[in-house]
This record gives C-alpha cells, sequence and structure tokens, in this order.
C-alpha cells in the first residue's frame, strides 16, 4: 500500500501573476521562495506555506475565476491558523473580505473563508482539540 507523509503542494493557474502575489505574499503573509522559467518566461513561482507545504502559483491562466464551487474539479484549500479571530482582524486590516461569515463547523471546528483575486476558494480553519477529525485520528491510530 502506498504510503503518504503529507500533502506538500497545491498548484493554481491565475490571470495576473503579480496582483496574486501582492494577495499571498502581502496579505497572507506567505514568502515567495524562488521563480522558475521555462524557455525564457515565468513558468512557476514556489510560495512557502510552512517549512514543508507550499502554493505552486502558475501564471497566463485563461478565463476570469476560478470555476464555481459545484463544479468537478479542485474546489478550496484549506489553511489552519491557531487563532481564527485574529486572523480574521488581521485580514481585515489588510483589506481582505471574508465572503462566509466565522461559523462553527458541524465537524466542531472554527472556519471562515476568503477568495484570492481569481476567485480560488480558501477556508481558514482553527482546529478544535475534540474536533471530529482529531476523534477520527485517535480513533485510526488506536487500531
Amino acid at each position: 500500500m502506498l504510503t503518504v507523509s503529507a500533502i506538500t503542494h497545491v498548484a493554481i493557474r491565475v490571470k495576473d501573476i503579480g496582483r496574486t502575489l501582492d494577495f499571498y505574499v502581502n496579505k497572507l503573509g506567505f514568502a515567495e521562495m524562488m521563480r522558475l522559467d521555462r524557455d525564457g518566461r515565468l513558468w512557476l513561482v514556489y510560495l512557502r506555506i510552512t517549512d514543508d507545504q507550499y502554493l505552486e502559483v502558475f501564471p497566463e491562466g485563461e478565463g476570469e475565476r476560478a470555476s464555481e464551487r459545484e463544479a468537478v474539479g479542485y474546489n478550496h484549500m484549506c489553511l489552519q491558523v491557531p487563532d481564527i479571530r485574529q486572523t480574521v482582524a488581521e485580514l481585515n486590516d489588510a483589506g481582505v473580505e471574508m465572503i462566509r461569515p466565522m461559523v462553527e463547523g458541524a465537524d466542531g471546528n472554527w472556519q471562515t473563508w476568503i477568495e484570492d483575486p481569481d476567485g480560488h476558494r480558501i477556508e481558514l480553519m482553527q482546529m478544535a482539540e475534540n474536533s471530529m477529525q482529531a476523534q477520527a485520528v485517535a480513533r485510526i491510530k488506536a487500531r
């Protein structure tokens, strides 16, 4: 059986690389790690989420926005945050609008949602110690 130790990156294609980097670097605080060129043109920008997790940003996307929420394909990325209220306050100060209000989800975790400039949906989640995910992990480890 395949052994997976982590998800290392999510890749998105964007319309305007400058606008996107402004959002992820200046508003969310991701660090630009490196740029890769192909055939003399910018091909990919790596942004650091953690030391082991990255966001790959590919420029020159077609269309105006990411697909709608119910479309087949990539739906959203979720970023875990230590304090959701503080995160919301910081993002509000940076001019980032919540597209859904902060709520306690059915899984017991606090969450809210934002979109990047291309409409990619991003869930922000504060994991509760007794969340459904934590309980499920405990059951799996107990086997």
